[in-house]
Parts: C-alpha cells; sequence; structure tokens
C-alpha cells in the first residue's frame, strides 16, 4: 500500500512539474528580426558596422501609408534599429563616435532625413524627441526597377567605406559610410 501511495505521489509530481517548465512559443513574428553588417564577410572579425531591424512586408500596402512623407518613421518595423559602429566613422558627412544609436529616417518623395538617435530600447518612433539626435543626414531618393516586397538593409562595399542601402517597394536610399572620420 505504502509502495502505491509513494508511486501515484511521484507521478502527480511529475505532472505538476512538467507543467511548471512547460513553456508556450509564439509563432513567427509577422516582422522578423534581421541583421546586416560591414565588412559582410563573416570570416572578418573586426566589423564597423551592424545594424538589427524588423522587416515589414507590404502585403497590398504602399509605402507612403507605412512610412508617410514628412514623419518620422521607425525604419522597420516593431523596434526602431540599433546601428552599433564599432569605430568612429563618417555617416553620410558627418562625424560619428563609436556606439549603439537608433536609426530612424522621415520620408520624402526625392530625398529622406537619415536619424542617428540616442533613444535606444523604443518602440517604433512614437517616444522620438528630435533633441536626441545625435545627427541628420539629408540623402537623394532613387527608384529601381525591381520591387521590394519586405523592407531590406544591406552594405554595398565601396572605395573607402561602404553603402548602407535601404529599399522596399521601388525605393532606394544609400547612406554612404567611411572609416575617415574627418574631424574628430
Amino acid at each position: 500500500m505504502k509502495r502505491v501511495i509513494t508511486l501515484a505521489f511521484m507521478a502527480l509530481t511529475m505532472v505538476f512539474t512538467t507543467e511548471a517548465f512547460a513553456q508556450e512559443f509564439s509563432g513567427l513574428d509577422k516582422s522578423p528580426m534581421d541583421a546586416a553588417s560591414f565588412p559582410t564577410d563573416y570570416k572578418v572579425a573586426d566589423k564597423v558596422v551592424k545594424i538589427v531591424y524588423g522587416r515589414p512586408q507590404l502585403k497590398g500596402r504602399s509605402l507612403a501609408e507605412l512610412a508617410p512623407a514628412g514623419k518620422v518613421w521607425r525604419t522597420g518595423a516593431n523596434e526602431a534599429p540599433e546601428i552599433t559602429f564599432y569605430q568612429d566613422v563618417n555617416f553620410g558627412g558627418q562625424d560619428i563616435k563609436a556606439g549603439t544609436y537608433a536609426l530612424l529616417t522621415i520620408p520624402g518623395d526625392k530625398e529622406w532625413t537619415v536619424v542617428l538617435h540616442e533613444g535606444l530600447n523604443q518602440w517604433g518612433s512614437y517616444f522620438y524627441k528630435e533633441g536626441n539626435d545625435v545627427a541628420r543626414v539629408k540623402i537623394n531618393s532613387t527608384l529601381a526597377e525591381e520591387p521590394l516586397e519586405e523592407f531590406s538593409i544591406a552594405f554595398k562595399e565601396v572605395e573607402g567605406g561602404a553603402h548602407m542601402v535601404m529599399g522596399w517597394d521601388t525605393m532606394r536610399v544609400a547612406v554612404p559610410i567611411t572609416m575617415e572620420a574627418t574631424k574628430m
């Protein structure tokens, strides 16, 4: 009898223990996180820059609806992207100290303003304060023939550095980054 009670107690303990450690995992995010870095070769240990961002999809909507002209946009989905410079750089003509910044943009018809901001860990751009801007650069936008369904960021190597290229639908914006900060 004692053995039956002990076995029953052990079985109940296992049931409740399993329930206590059971974990619910959510499905895939509708706008998954992604990262891009430069140099893009993962064999290179010394990265210059890395960005982590959410990748929204058009899903039949317009770019103007999702990233309205003249309004601060989180530049992706969910949290504002965080861009880390591992060394001092020149970003679109402005010298930037090594560090991590939020990346926001203000879309326009022919020109986008790209903003490096001190406000890390912020959802979207809802808590944006212009006074916390580290840099603002104006970059001409171009149109591509092939549209992109998902918002994307990539780095393209150029002489003396890279261009951080942002693309969505047919819009493209390329911010020059050089490793030689000019005035620091």
